[in-house]
């Protein structure tokens, strides 16, 4: 009846393990590893949710809501045509003057390597937009939008030796207002300054409000894993409530929880190594919106909208306003967005445990700069962590090791009292006592080290440099999964020479669920990316080294425990 109890808990236990690593997947905008739900974005819209905002909710100057879509005049004529700097290849539209697509020259496509990874593009298959135009505030009026068709003038090439590229779109005079944005490229960077020129040529005063937006739909980019995922979405960075992020479903239903009003921050759409967003300069009061909205895509689901409306003081006839903005379109290298803006690192999600992701990625990235490869860093960062631990790890081999040179001991006795479970147990305690044995003596040191570790697989999961990044033989991308299984096949087999190290419990039907546990966990490693899968290894073997070191100093014979399964 004892043992019955025993393998009922072990079961639970395992069972809640499994759900407590789904609810951390989901806690952290990930969908859930092992029972994921039906996404809910993936559907169509309900009508409500999938109409374009009107135009009234643009007109007060404290409305946070996004300008409506308007049509574009087809008697007007567009043209779209590619700019390029040594890191970007980007097509622009003269309707409003949009940015449309964006090839990153420096990054791989996730499925094709001979291609250039698309971030921004507007496709039969995908929508991912940035654009900007301007509404009107109190006073209310009709102005250049991101449909009104502009003219274009400026190079296409970043030219050898020049460090700038600038393109100039013009609009006509719609409302009395005319807009003239321009785009500031520059060599090496992924941010683009975009200013935004409004002239009142009416005898008018007029209440403009600039807005700034990003509109993509609501699927998850090609190429993902299904045993772990990242989260896919806008976000919105203020002083006040810090980084926040919205899911696609929230936005669908009206749930969303935001800050809307700030004079600070930015709004961004994320996802795996990648990232958009715009910024405005500090002091500048902008509204924030996010909404789902129908822009007439080939796509079966709606697409997301976030928006910043800033409200501008009257323009008098005559007169102009100059606001700057950044967009950002790139990568989420860490210390480049550092530079940019207060809080854009964050756009690099390590979840709850960022106070310990960032030092671990500081410490892998000084590690990198001197060994020049990711993978022997990830292994020289573990081989750190061990020494750093050493001490906590010794206690834990040390009570396993007591724990095993008693063992023939308790079998024997369980042996003998088979029949008697009251008077097993309590011979079981008076033996740990006189042995001095903490049965769970092993386990606190290791719970002290799993944060570190959870920071660390974070940190190896969004690192973009580990994309397309080589080690070592058969190994070209640390992104990847293994193409031949070989670490993950390796990391069983360490797995499992732990198990067998560690002293087996007196059940036997607990021996089997200790060996069941590891085979059932390593089926994920087949499909991790090679540099999660390396550090696992790393650990593991520098553990068992530690392990038989401690064992054979106390006077254990490392042995091999393997519950007989027949």
């Amino acid at each position: 009846m004892n043992d019955i109890r025993r393998t009922i808990l072990w079961v639970i236990f395992g069972f809640s393990m499994i759900l407590l690593w789904d609810q951390w997947q989901v806690y952290n905008g990930h969908k859930a590893t092992f029972f994921p739900r039906p996404d809910s974005q993936a559907s169509a819209p309900a009508s409500g949710a999938s109409q374009a905002v009107t135009p009234e909710a643009v007109k007060p100057v404290v409305s946070a809501a996004a300008p409506a879509m308007p049509v574009s005049p087809s008697s007007v004529p567009t043209e779209r045509f590619e700019v390029s700097t040594d890191v970007l290849k980007l097509t622009l539209d003269t309707e409003g003057g949009s940015l449309v697509r964006a090839e990153l020259l420096k990054h791989a496509d996730t499925e094709d390597k001979n291609k250039n990874f698309v971030l921004l593009d507007d496709s039969k298959d995908r929508i991912y937009l940035a654009q900007s135009g301007v509404v009107a505030g109190a006073g209310g009026g009709s102005f250049p939008t991101h449909k009104t068709v502009m003219s274009a003038s400026g190079p296409h090439s970043l030219a050898d030796g020049q460090d700038e590229l600038v393109i100039k779109f013009t609009s006509p005079d719609v409302g009395g207002l005319r807009l003239v944005k321009t785009y500031t490229l520059r060599r090496g960077a992924y941010d683009i300054a975009v200013r935004h020129e409004l002239i009142n040529t009416s005898s008018a005063t007029l209440s403009p409000q600039l807005y700034l937006q990003l509109v993509r739909d609501g699927n998850k980019p090609a190429g993902g894993s299904k045993f772990y995922s990242t989260y896919t979405g806008p976000a919105v960075y203020t002083d006040a409530k810090k980084f926040e992020k919205v899911d696609f479903s929230d936005i669908k239903k009206k749930k969303a929880e935001f800050e809307k009003s700030s004079s600070n921050g930015y709004i961004a759409m994320v996802q795996h190594y990648f990232a958009s967003a715009w910024i405005l300069p500090d002091g500048v009061q902008r509204n924030i919106s996010m909404d789902a909205v129908d822009i007439g895509a080939p796509l079966a689901d709606c697409c997301y909208r976030a928006t910043m409306v800033a409200p501008l003081d009257a323009l008098a006839p005559g007169s102009s306003k100059t606001i700057d903005a950044k967009l950002f379109i790139g990568p989420q290298e860490e210390k480049t967005l550092e530079a940019l803006a207060p809080g854009l690192e964050l756009l690099k999600d390590y979840g709850r445990l960022t106070i310990l992701a960032k030092p671990l990625y500081w410490l892998l990235d000084k590690i990198h700069s001197v060994l020049q490869n990711w993978g022997w860093s990830i292994v020289a960062l573990v081989l750190l962590l061990k020494i750093a631990f050493y001490w906590l790890n010794a206690k834990a081999y040390a009570s396993m090791a007591k724990m095993k040179a008693i063992n023939p001991k308790i079998m024997e006795m369980r042996e003998r009292l088979k029949d008697s479970p009251q008077q097993m147990q309590q011979e079981m305690m008076r033996m740990y006592r006189e042995e001095k044995v903490n049965p769970m003596g092993g386990c606190f040191p290791i719970l002290i080290q799993i944060p570190v570790f959870i920071a660390l697989y974070s940190v190896l999961l969004s690192t973009v440099e580990m994309r397309n990044a080589p080690w070592a033989l058969w190994i070209h991308d640390l992104s990847a999964p293994d193409p031949f299984y070989i670490l993950p096949l390796v990391y069983t087999l360490t797995m499992l020479l732990q198990t067998s190290l560690n002293p087996a419990p007196p059940d036997p039907m607990q021996a089997k669920m200790m060996w069941f546990m590891p085979l059932a966990f390593s089926v994920m490693f087949f499909f991790f990316p090679s540099g999660l899968v390396i550090y696992w290894i790393s650990n593991n073997v520098l553990s068992i080294a530690q392990q038989w070191i401690i064992n054979t100093r106390m006077g254990v014979p490392p042995k091999f425990n393997v519950p007989k399964f027949f």
